[in-house]
């Protein structure tokens, strides 16, 4: 089965025409490799790939002005985590006049990557974030089966839910004894699955540090470093607070959020989707897999939530310009209007405010709030 991500390969086009060097970062085994593969074969005849977890491609590198400056086109540099320094070669090469060709880099962990293409590459690379295939892509017969093994190709498309588990279970191993090391990181590995799960347990709650870090024996910092690490691989979202001075105590500290409900579900031994509707983390994980459809149609730059200690609290802000856009996520067949939304608008000043439920009706409940199903978020109108 194949899933064309037209919108992903737009943008990367897009990119490249203002942009000397695209940097593509996402977790591993969301996709990249395939897209970037796809979009080549239409963007240009010249075409050259190099993959830097190939002895062959990275022994072919080890001078590397001289080979990757040989080329026209588009080159392709799969997995750039795993030699940074080639970042100011890259530097040398897309200032050139004319420019032979143009660059799109590949990688997984994206703090070191941006940290150090942005002080070699400043003004030449432009960013595009990539996760699993979305609601939007696979088409909205398949929403149940997105939400239970999350986007993960390899998850999505497995033959069987059984397979798709042991995809899964092998993919957190992997990353737990392999990536993590090659990431130049020595945590204990028992250690950071016993994190791992204990994320997946407060899931969609506001990051408490030093609870989970009694929990595993170890300091608030370094549980800080390992949920930096997460986040820094696309495994975990931090959404972080909006807080303004309005007179009332607000909460500060982020909500903690898997980006990928497969993951989060493989960790709650979550098997099938009755289960699904019958545990208690149902309502959390829908709000993630909302969350994360409304982030992949609209941008994910400058979204927060907001909550007071008082009990007010949003899902989801969005700042667009001028205009303050909130969102409630509910599993249920008829979400009603609540107090806690009634403060939301005033106190954030909701230019409009979406429930997003499971259900297909659009209904307006109020001048400023409208009910929407998750399968016509795309119709929303800012």
């Amino acid at each position: 089965m194949l899933i064309k991500r037209a919108d992903l390969s737009s943008h990367i086009t897009t990119a490249l025409r203002r942009s000397r060097i695209v940097s593509l970062l996402g977790p591993r085994q969301c996709g990249k490799t395939t897209l970037a593969k796809a979009f080549a074969k239409s963007y240009s005849k010249d075409t050259t790939y190099y993959d830097l977890e190939n002895t062959e491609d990275l022994s072919l590198l080890k001078n590397p002005q001289t080979v990757l400056g040989s080329h026209k086109g588009l080159v392709i540099i799969d997995e750039i985590q795993r030699k940074p320094e080639l970042f100011p070669t890259l530097r040398v090469l897309v200032d050139r006049k004319p420019l032979p060709a143009k660059f799109l880099i590949l990688g997984s962990a994206s703090p070191e990557i941006i940290r150090k293409s942005s002080e070699s590459l400043a003004g030449r690379i432009e960013f595009i974030e990539m996760n699993g295939f979305t609601l939007d892509e696979v088409g909205t017969k398949k929403r149940e089966t997105l939400w239970l093994r999350g986007g993960m190709p390899d998850s999505f498309l497995a033959k069987s839910l059984k397979d798709s588990h042991s995809w899964r279970e092998n993919f957190i191993r992997t990353f737990i004894e392999r990536d993590i090391p090659q990431m130049g990181f020595q945590f204990p590995s028992a250690t950071i699955r016993r994190f791992w799960q204990m994320v997946a347990h407060v899931h969609g709650q506001t990051w408490n540090g030093s609870q989970i870090g009694s929990s595993l024996g170890v300091s608030h910092t370094t549980v800080r470093r390992y949920l930096d690490l997460l986040t820094g691989a696309f495994i975990i979202r931090q959404l972080h607070p909006w807080y303004v001075n309005l007179g009332k105590r607000l909460v500060k500290s982020p909500k903690i959020y898997f980006r990928d409900t497969g993951l989060l579900h493989q960790f709650l031994r979550i098997n099938d989707y009755r289960e699904l509707l019958a545990h208690p983390k149902l309502g959390f994980s829908w709000e993630s897999f909302a969350l994360e459809q409304v982030l992949s149609l609209y941008g994910e730059q400058d979204s927060y939530f907001w909550a007071t200690h008082a009990g007010a609290e949003l899902d989801l802000l969005l700042v667009r310009g001028q205009k303050h856009l909130g969102f409630e996520f509910k599993f249920s067949e008829a979400p009603e209007i609540t107090k806690s939304m009634h403060v939301a608008i005033e106190d954030l000043k909701l230019h409009k405010l979406w429930i997003v439920y499971p259900g297909n009706k659009n209904i307006s409940l109020d001048k400023k709030i409208d009910l929407v199903g998750i399968d016509h978020l795309n119709k929303v109108k800012f």
